[in-house]
């Protein structure tokens, strides 16, 4: 896993999301204020920032511009060296989510043994999802990974609450100090918390039991709450908070929500920005479809399309050994209500770009699917071996492109653009590899671009126009189109691409044409 995600690392140029993070993480290294991507908390930018002040990379503070322009003025426009920058900015992601597989193993390994720890660890390392986000300088897997451990230790806290439950509520604080799509999992891991210490209060009456349940679920909440703050002093211990783009107002039942969050000003303001998001009519692309708004199945039918199908039925069967094995029966709630709880409110979400929204589905469900071994019997234990040994192949034979798997049953990531876009195929990632593939095969060529992403054609070498902006009669040679801007195609774009003849692809995210 440590070999793809750094070799992943390595060849992909920044993807959408990156610039913002990676710019956000160097001006608060440099100003110690908290000014620039305000619709996320600080903490997984801190964890960024780890690699960039690594880097040392000149800042320019005088530059002014939104948060975008100042990833790409940073990356581009300032002296650095983009791929060492984002390799360094890329690398702590790598180790955390390096050791979440070290949680997943260890949850695996308590509840039904070692066969069922290594089977959860290596279903877990070759994820293509987590592969492919863990080697981006990104928060979905930090979040996920925070969320698992905190689990995981409310779990230990059944035998030891006094140990266990302040450490858990640090992780569930640093989850939510990395994303706001966290904060479905509070109640969750607060009830949980109130179960780990009622089960370890057998014996004690009911009363001093019922108040001792409460007080660890306030433990876990106020150290939760606790760890928030700290981050966001970390920043700034002043907390002085200017922000630079216009919060929305958000009125009724939401908007009182968000006032009575016990959290800075900054990271409510940060959830109003949210909030407008989920206004907007984004577009999405699902199995050819092309909507505007989104659908409530998105997110399962494109799990389906991006998790290898011996991972699938390994999740299906864990989940129901859970369940029906009675010694595993307590961990139930622990596994699959936080994988429930945050699958349905990822699913409400207005953005159908992609699973990384339900990156915790395939770190929860492994922890499960490793449960099967604790079915002794010799069929069980080898079924899973063949399964998991299929998943294995499966995403090593989609090396080293993680962002565009699909599974066999849908074609392979070379036909994930027909079914998916955005994060889901082509995030941005294959601009250098663009470069590298004109350079070789079709040196002198006239070349029109349609790109989709945060870099910059011209830095790799790439001489291209907008084949938009000019009459159709005029393009002729080279066109160059992302997968996620062709998928969403319409007017000049559309007969552009109807009218040429596909001759290439480029890391499964980029189609090369022939005028």
């Amino acid at each position: 896993m440590a070999v793809a995600m750094v070799t992943t690392a390595v060849q992909q140029t920044p993807t959408i999301d990156e610039p913002v993070y990676v710019g956000t993480a160097a001006v608060q290294l440099q100003e110690h204020r908290l000014r620039l991507n305000p619709e996320h908390p600080p903490l997984g930018k801190l964890l960024v920032g780890a690699g960039v002040a690594l880097a040392d990379p000149r800042v320019d503070t005088s530059f002014e511009g939104d948060q975008g322009e100042v990833g790409r003025h940073l990356l581009y426009e300032s002296g650095n060296d983009p791929w060492r920058l984002m390799l360094f900015a890329r690398l702590p992601v790598i180790v955390l989510t390096l050791l979440f597989g070290l949680v997943v193993f260890a949850f695996a390994r308590e509840l039904a043994g070692p066969a069922a720890g290594l089977a959860a660890l290596a279903l877990y390392c070759f994820s293509p999802d987590v592969i492919a986000h863990g080697s981006l300088a990104t928060l979905d897997v930090p979040a996920a990974g925070f969320l698992l451990t905190s689990v995981w230790l409310l779990w230990r806290a059944r035998g030891r609450p006094r140990l266990f439950l302040p450490l858990a509520g640090a992780a569930l604080g640093a989850s939510l100090a990395t994303k706001m799509s966290s904060l479905p999992a509070v109640p969750v891991l607060a009830a949980l918390a109130a179960v780990s210490v009622w089960c370890g209060s057998a014996g004690a009456d009911r009363r001093r039991a019922l108040a001792r349940a409460a007080a660890g679920a306030a433990v876990v909440t106020l150290t939760a709450v606790a760890v928030v703050w700290v981050t966001y002093l970390a920043v700034d211990p002043r907390l002085r908070w200017a922000p630079q783009q216009p919060v929305p107002e958000v009125r009724g039942l939401r908007g009182l929500a968000v006032e009575l969050l016990p959290f800075p000003e900054a990271y409510r303001d940060g959830m109003r920005i949210q909030l407008a998001f989920e206004n907007r009519p984004w577009q999405g692309f699902l199995f050819g479809r092309l909507y505007t708004g989104s659908l409530w199945y998105y997110l399962p039918a494109a799990l389906l399309v991006k998790t290898p199908l011996g991972m699938l039925v390994l999740w299906a069967a864990g989940a129901v050994t859970v369940m029906a094995v009675r010694r595993l029966r307590p961990a139930a709630p622990y596994l699959l209500v936080p994988t429930a709880v945050l699958l349905a409110a990822a699913m409400q979400g207005s953005r159908d770009f992609g699973t990384r929204y339900a990156v915790f589905v395939p770190m929860f469900l492994a922890v499960a699917a490793g449960c099967v071994t604790a079915l002794r019997t010799r069929r069980a234990a080898a079924v899973t071996g063949v399964l998991v040994a299929c998943v294995a192949v499966s995403s090593l034979r989609t090396f080293p492109y993680y962002l565009p798997y699909s599974n066999e049953a849908f074609g392979g990531p070379a036909r994930t653009h027909l079914r998916l876009h955005d994060a889901a195929v082509d995030w941005g990632q294959d601009l250098g590899r663009l470069a590298d593939r004109l350079r070789e095969e079709y040196r002198g060529e006239r070349i029109w671009l349609v790109y989709k992403g945060s870099g910059v054609p011209s830095y790799y070498g790439i001489d291209a126009a907008d084949p938009r902006k000019v009459p159709a009669r005029d393009v002729r040679g080279l066109l160059v189109v992302s997968d996620s801007s062709a998928a969403k195609a319409t007017g000049r774009l559309a007969e552009l691409i109807h009218s040429s003849r596909p001759i290439d692809t480029v890391g499964h995210s980029i189609t090369i044409y022939r005028r």
